[in-house]
């Protein structure tokens, strides 16, 4: 099945031209959407990230921004989207920013968009009008483009229906910024972010609420896009002469090894052998997602011109 591609978003100005308040499609008790996002000092991106949401249709929606106290032009930007409701207090740390979030959510359905990333134009209509159709689903997921700090167009990362054990094994290949959760399903009952993990929260998260039974749905279309920077969390560089850039990255190492004991198989107590065996699962894995995104490659998006 291919995706569909969604009209390209169109750049904010540099002023930050915020919509009419009539543009804007909210609530007050009930809504079909809660954007949760966290931010620390992010103002020269997040205008765009708030855009991207005021200019949804079709929806009910509200866009909460946990901020951790930024010192930049944050809350100046913010205070322009009568869309979006600031939180300042600190946290300790992303996860912390967002659980906050979930647990003030009045949304039928609750994401979390990162203050750089932008949800395309339709999406949540589009997520809205597969949940109806679906009714089963508790997490609905689907595909994005990579962009670098510009905003211009990298890469696509098309997605394929949910593999539980390419979770473990592969790694985490739901992003987070294209992905919801049914809020009375997962966060209600109190299924929210493991604030221990700070790196691959999500893969976490998503490990958990499968092994709880919680059903994955792909929806084939593009959501979001994500932005890799040299300020992204995962993205950041490596110095061979510097300690905690080495020290986090060992974390990163170690964070889904952690993901794999808790939630998945444990072939034997020798850890030496299990590392040789996850080795052996991980290729494994690496080789059917290349067949399933090869199975599920989507049509060249006619808007891709628009994110130079």
């Amino acid at each position: 099945m291919g995706e569909e591609g969604l009209p390209p978003l169109r750049r904010v100005s540099a002023t930050g031209i915020a919509p009419r308040q009539d543009q804007i499609n909210f609530t007050g008790s009930f809504m079909d959407f809660t954007i949760v996002t966290a931010s620390y000092n992010y103002g020269h991106y997040i205008a765009e990230c708030l855009e991207s949401v005021a200019l949804q249709e079709g929806v009910t929606l509200e866009h909460l921004i946990m901020d951790a106290g930024s010192t930049d032009d944050t809350t100046d930007v913010v205070s322009r989207f009568p869309h979006a409701t600031l939180f300042q207090e600190p946290d300790k740390g992303m996860s912390d920013g967002i659980n906050k979030g979930f647990r003030k959510a009045k949304g039928k359905w609750v994401m979390w968009l990162n203050a750089d990333d932008r949800l395309k134009p339709g999406a949540l209509k589009a997520v809205k009008d597969f949940a109806e159709a679906h009714p089963v689903g508790d997490v609905i997921y689907g595909s994005w483009d990579f962009i670098d700090g510009n905003g211009r167009f990298m890469r696509r990362m098309t997605l394929f229906p949910f593999d539980r054990n390419m979770l473990l094994y592969y790694g985490c290949y739901i992003g987070s910024t294209a992905c919801f959760y049914r809020r009375e399903s997962t966060i209600a009952e109190g299924m929210v972010l493991d604030e221990d993990f700070h790196y691959c929260m999500d893969g976490e998260y998503y490990a958990r609420l499968s092994t709880s039974g919680k059903k994955f749905l792909y929806l084939p279309k593009l959501l979001a896009d994500f932005r890799l920077h040299d300020a992204s969390i995962s993205q950041r560089s490596l110095g061979r002469d510097d300690i905690a850039s080495v020290l986090r990255h060992q974390k990163q190492i170690a964070e889904p090894r952690t993901i794999r004991r808790i939630y998945g198989w444990r072939f034997t107590r020798d850890e030496a052998l299990n590392g040789i065996l996850d080795g052996l699962l991980f290729h494994l894995y690496r080789v059917k997602k290349g067949v399933m995104k090869t199975i599920h490659r989507p049509p060249p998006d006619p808007g891709r011109q628009s994110h130079s």
